[in-house]
């Protein structure tokens, strides 16, 4: 199968990236390297490092890119490592680094990596294939009371407590092994009026899973300020998130960064001496078209944010 993955906001990030012609740049999900070929295609005698911790994303992007591979490098790692990447390249500084926090199509669509509800497959979800947890073992081993937490907190889903349930009453008399196993549990967790409302019944579950198992959130939160680190003066931190999670730590993180001082607000001058970082650039995040939306439907949840560092 071939790995293909719309990218999504595509004009508006390489326009925010604001690309030089000689800067280096990171692209830190690099996928099927669908941002990574237009960033790419900008450079002089710029340099691009993609990163990515699935394989089949590396061949692909490493096809996608060949004839720009003067000035791509491309390692097999996750983002959080980003510091330690660029350190082995003798890289201390980028001008821009973006960040596509999406499921790629290519896993989605390819029913054996087990991250779609609408496909039967084993219950994997690994985006490394190198790690041995997979789902099936968090939604087998964890507790009651941790599945509820984990489908509440990264679903955000209003009948955690119930689903949790259905899952421990079901594994008591056999394990649950696949996604269609896993999906029928949740459906008959869900009173029907409510599925009928409120799209897939098992798309918050499967999300919920999925963060856990691979520790998107905890991934992020803490490789932001890394990130910021790593950026020369003046470069940009792009970041394209689907859930409201994400864009909550993304958002929260900016406005701190642009304005840490923790003085009290009637103190006439700061004393904290907590300087800001720079600018945040998207007040209110950029969202895809109509256009866009029109012609991939999984650009509906996108939100691009971007933030500059002080020159």
């Amino acid at each position: 199968m071939v790995f293909e993955h719309k990218s999504v906001l595509l004009d508006e990030t390489i326009e925010n990236l604001d690309i030089k012609g000689d800067g280096i740049y990171v692209d830190g999900t690099l996928g099927g390297g669908g941002h990574s070929y237009y960033i790419a295609s900008k450079l002089i005698k710029g340099r691009l490092i993609g990163i990515d911790q699935d394989e089949a994303a590396i061949t692909a992007a490493g096809n996608r890119l060949k004839e720009f591979q003067d000035k791509v490098t491309i390692v097999r790692s996750n983002y959080k490592d980003m510091k330690n990447v660029l350190k082995e390249l003798n890289v201390t500084q980028v001008d821009g680094i973006l960040l596509d926090l999406g499921v790629s199509s290519y896993q989605l669509d390819t029913p054996e990596r087990g991250f779609s509800y609408r496909e039967d497959a084993p219950l994997d979800m690994r985006m490394d294939l190198r790690q041995e947890k997979t789902a099936k073992d968090i939604i087998n081993q964890y507790s009651e009371m941790e599945l509820y937490r984990v489908i509440r907190d990264y679903g955000e889903d209003k009948f955690a407590k119930n689903i949790a349930k259905h899952i421990v009453q079901n594994r008591k008399i056999k394990p649950i092994e696949t996604t269609a196993e896993l999906t029928e549990i949740i459906k008959a967790a869900i009173p029907m009026k409510f599925r009928v409302s409120t799209g897939h019944p098992a798309k918050r579950t499967f999300q919920a899973i999925r963060i856990e198992l691979n520790r998107e959130l905890e991934v992020l939160k803490n490789t932001l300020e890394d990130m910021v680190d790593l950026l020369a003066p003046g470069g940009r931190l792009c970041i394209i998130t689907f859930h409201s999670l994400e864009d909550r730590i993304v958002k929260s993180f900016f406005r701190t960064i642009e304005n840490p001082c923790t003085c009290p607000p009637d103190f006439p001058v700061c004393v904290c001496g907590k300087k800001s970082l720079g600018k945040n650039i998207t007040r209110k995040p950029i969202l895809p078209s109509d256009e866009e939306l029109a012609n991939n439907k999984r650009a509906k949840s996108a939100k691009l944010r971007v933030f500059e560092k002080s020159n």
